[in-house]
């Protein structure tokens, strides 16, 4: 028999015979190569949403072309139209911007809105005046009939055609008569922005928000000098701010700035009729 130690030896030679010996290596250098990447400097956005698309400065000049190196995919001619980046920097308006123009549609003696909007014409004002038009007109025709009837003790029944007229009225009148407005201003040789048109239609229509909530109170001489204050404000708002502008068609301007104050009392002619009067 073995004693332990020569266990123990034999061990050790099967271990270090079965491990074969690793060298060092040494010091091993790793090398990088130069880095291929490209540093870019950072573009200078501009506005509040970007710097590649910027409001038409000319009067005429109703989508302006793209800038250079844009990322948005660039379309000529009138196939801009039916692209979301000729239309994003008419929404290109914080808060502040809505409101203070709101409030110059509430002074229009100023006229100075086309000065102030020249340069940075919006559309996200007008879309919502007029859907908060449609919305308050429904609901507070809705509200005047109602209570009426009940009055009365007679059978109420709601009438859906004051959603559809009112958005019709609303949309339709600041779509429409820009349009027209621009034709005959480019025929006089005196063009304005179409965008511009429609900014200014659209906040002269504010008005008439707190012109239908007072119509609530039940006395026919009051909603008629309700209806006739705000058709004043939005007329004069509208004719003042292209008053100036309009001179330049030449003698002919006297007749075209009647034309568009007259239109904007027919718009509250029309409102007083259809939403002020109460028919039970």
């Amino acid at each position: 028999m073995m004693s332990g130690g020569n266990y123990t030896s034999l061990d050790n030679q099967k271990v270090s015979g079965s491990v074969p010996a690793v060298p060092d290596p040494g010091q091993v250098t790793v090398k990088f190569e130069d880095s291929t990447l490209q540093t870019f400097p950072p573009s200078g956005a501009q506005g509040k949403i970007s710097g590649a698309s910027l409001p038409p400065r000319d009067a005429d000049d109703t989508f302006s072309k793209p800038v250079a190196g844009s990322d948005e995919p660039q379309q000529s001619g009138w196939f801009r139209t039916f692209t979301v980046a000729s239309y994003k920097p008419y929404f290109d308006v914080d808060t502040t911007d809505v409101v203070e123009r709101i409030k110059d549609s509430l002074f229009p003696f100023r006229g100075t809105f086309n000065e102030k909007t020249s340069s940075n014409p919006d559309l996200y004002g007008p879309f919502w005046i007029c859907t908060t038009l449609i919305f308050v007109a429904a609901s507070i025709g809705t509200f005047v009939t109602y209570v009426a009837h009940k009055l009365k003790k007679k059978e109420w029944n709601y009438d859906i055609n004051l959603v559809t007229w009112s958005a019709g009225v609303f949309y339709g009148y600041v779509t429409i008569v820009p349009l027209v407005l621009y034709v005959i201003l480019k025929y006089f040789s005196a063009p304005s922005g179409l965008v511009q048109l429609f900014c200014l239609y659209g906040y002269s229509l504010f008005v008439f928000i707190p012109a239908l909530c007072l119509s609530v109170v039940p006395l026919e001489i009051f909603r008629w000098v309700v209806a006739g204050v705000a058709g004043l404000m939005s007329a004069t708002f509208v004719a003042l701010n292209l008053k100036a502008h309009i001179k330049s068609a030449g003698e002919r301007w006297f007749i075209i700035v009647a034309g568009i104050f007259l239109l904007q009392l027919g718009l509250s002619v029309v409102l007083k009729l259809y939403l002020f009067t109460v028919t039970v």
